[in-house]
């Protein structure tokens, strides 16, 4: 026997340490990955069966068929979202993410939200560096207000009257005349396009560093396309501008998860204009209840699924707060972080359903229809680029004024378009939520003056 055999140097004894350390690492990461399968496997399985006895309860043909749907959609969510969580606590308990390797890298930009291990503490923004250097005029201001306003404009209402088309009426092929029916595949094309936008145009500008884990994006993923979902699945209750009015109301169920979610405090004219906007809600209701032009009535179904939306799109923007303030993600970031989750979720989602091959045989039947779909997630999609510009260029409450305004103009339209009937009531409903609005809006800017004086005044004492 040698003498390096029989006194080993430390640093061959390190050696020896960090193999058998790797090893160890890399025979529990081999498990873990057994582990995540073994787990997707079992949900689809149980999934199945679930969907099965679901189909056996309730009629797939009855106006109760969307709880069906839901049904279907959650489990698909579920096989996703189950697999990834025991991904991530296994990571988290050995510190699988530590590793060398692709997979490893990937595996870190999940739990971390960067590839590398290091990220800088203090990262400037382009938009920091240049406001100095780069002073628009006034006409230059007015012209990019104009653009943004105009983008979006044109964005939301293209989508607005797409939506409905596509919801709500008939396409018609030869003698046959059917309805599209699979609300999932359109918020799946949506969110992919959204991606894809957000996506080039981070490769195309400069951005911070990112930080904020993926998994992090799934819960306002999720919250997000379930509330795209019960908005498309509503338009078969309720009419275009019952919906409209309902998304404007969203104030109240945004401040009441803000009081579960962060405890946050809120203003009297903030609970005012609430009671307002629920006034208006209430007047227009009962005012468009007693269409006869055969548009969609309110129904139990309809309520129900506006009242999920409003619940769920709640939660997505306090969760997105959330994330903005630990992590500090751009808007294009966090956008393309969330729609990255979404489509992995609705994908799952359809594959599980069969959703692909209908929504496929579909367009093949009416090729209209691919056009729709994708005008449809175009204006989608650039409308969320256009809100990143409006919002980084001239505030959240510019903003606000432009979506309120083509809130309105969403309504006039479907009116025109779809003929839908709207009695003097509920036109008084429609004037009273928008006024409560713009009086929520202008008592905020006026609350936002009051304070910057203050601040002002204390600091000239010092």
């Amino acid at each position: 026997m040698t003498w390096a055999e029989m006194y080993p140097s430390s640093s061959t004894v390190s050696d020896d340490l960090e193999e058998k350390e790797t090893t160890s690492w890399t025979s529990q990461g081999r498990g873990g990955s057994a582990l995540v399968i073994t787990t997707g496997i079992s949900t689809w399985v149980v999934s199945l069966i679930i969907s099965n006895a679901a189909k056996v309860i309730i009629d797939e043909n009855g106006e109760t068929a969307w709880i069906l749907r839901f049904v279907f959609t959650i489990l698909g969510y579920t096989t996703v979202f189950l697999p990834c969580y025991v991904l991530i606590h296994l990571s988290q308990r050995h510190n699988l993410h530590t590793l060398g390797g692709c997979q490893w890298r990937i595996l870190r930009l999940i739990l971390t939200g960067n590839t590398s291990e290091i990220v800088a503490e203090t990262d400037v923004t382009h938009t920091e560096r240049t406001s100095n250097t780069n002073v628009l005029t006034l006409y230059q201001k007015a012209l990019s207000l104009f653009y943004c306003c105009v983008g979006l404009q044109v964005s939301y209402l293209l989508w607005g009257i797409l939506q409905e088309k596509i919801m709500t009426r008939e396409y018609t092929d030869g003698d046959k005349i059917e309805r599209f029916t699979d609300s999932q595949f359109l918020v799946f094309v949506n969110r992919i396009l959204a991606f894809l936008f957000s996506g080039i145009y981070m490769l195309l500008t400069h951005q911070n560093v990112h930080r904020t884990p993926l998994y992090k994006y799934s819960f306002c993923s999720v919250s997000n396309t379930l509330s795209s979902w019960c908005q498309y699945e509503a338009l078969k209750f309720v009419s275009f501008p019952t919906q409209v009015l309902a998304k404007s109301a969203k104030v109240i169920p945004v401040m009441l998860m803000g009081k579960l979610v962060s405890r946050a405090q809120y203003k009297n004219y903030e609970y005012t204009t609430a009671v307002l906007i629920s006034v208006g809600m209430t007047a227009f209701l009962l005012g468009s209840g007693g269409d006869k032009k055969g548009n969609n009535v309110t129904t139990v179904s309809g309520a129900v699924l506006l009242c999920g939306y409003l619940i769920f799109d709640s939660f997505t923007a306090n969760w997105q707060s959330a994330l903005f303030k630990e992590h500090k993600p751009s808007s294009v970031q966090m956008m393309c972080g969330v729609n990255l989750m979404s489509c992995l979720f609705t994908s799952a989602s359809l594959i599980q359903q069969g959703g692909f091959f209908y929504s496929l045989s579909f367009a093949a039947r009416h090729p209209i229809f691919i056009m729709d779909c994708l005008l449809t997630a175009i204006s989608s999609a650039s409308g969320q680029l256009f809100i990143f510009a409006t919002i980084s260029k001239f505030g959240p409450v510019v903003f606000t004024i432009i979506m309120t305004v083509r809130q309105g103009l969403s309504i006039l339209l479907s009116c025109l378009l779809y003929q839908h009937h709207l009695s003097s009531m509920g036109i008084l409903g429609v004037f009273v939520v928008f006024l409560a609005i713009f009086l929520r809006m202008y008592y905020a800017q006026q609350h936002r003056k009051r304070k910057l004086e203050a601040s002002e005044i204390s600091d000239s004492k010092v």
